[in-house]
């Protein structure tokens, strides 16, 4: 189907808020190719669906800075509405909310992409604890070379002349 979104755009379209990783109902609805006030008035009218560990909204402070990391957020700078955030499992809730097959379709695409960033995440916490562990060898091995640089300039300093001693 040509409708679905490449996993890189919904990959951009994924931030971490509150230390988890979500997305912006503007972003989802525009995904999802509805109006954002339908997508938000389907969540309203099943909320029961959607926990604080499912969607929450952002506060004044959190969307400014989100509208200054983020050009196309541009128009809610001055709105009066606050955005919701929807993490992995508010957005495989939506398409149960929305009820089309493009929310299913786009739902499953959304969920790849977490769940890639999970992976990727997971990897560099690998990667970092190993560069670590390096970076412990290299400064140890560090110590034991400057050692052996002090030995060989001991050994290449001229020896001091003995000194004779006048008279008897």
């Amino acid at each position: 189907m040509k409708d679905i979104i490449p996993q890189e755009t919904i990959e951009q379209r994924i931030f971490i808020i509150r230390t988890q990783k979500v997305m912006i109902d503007r972003d989802l609805a525009e995904l999802y190719g509805v109006e954002t006030k339908h997508l938000n008035r389907q969540v309203k009218r099943n909320i029961q669906r959607f926990p604080e560990e499912f969607m929450f909204q952002l506060t004044i402070g959190e969307r400014n800075q989100l509208v200054t990391i983020c050009h196309r957020f541009k128009t809610m700078k001055h709105s009066s509405s606050l955005p919701y955030a929807f993490t992995e499992h508010g957005v495989a809730m939506l398409a149960s909310v929305l009820k089309s097959d493009r929310a299913v379709k786009i739902s499953i695409n959304i969920i790849k992409a977490f769940v890639k960033l999970r992976e990727m995440i997971s990897t560099h916490k690998e990667l970092a604890h190993k560069l670590t562990q390096l970076e412990r060898k290299i400064e140890k091995h560090d110590d034991e070379i400057r050692l052996i640089f002090d030995a060989i300039r001991q050994l290449m300093a001229p020896p001091e002349p003995k000194k004779r001693k006048i008279g008897f």
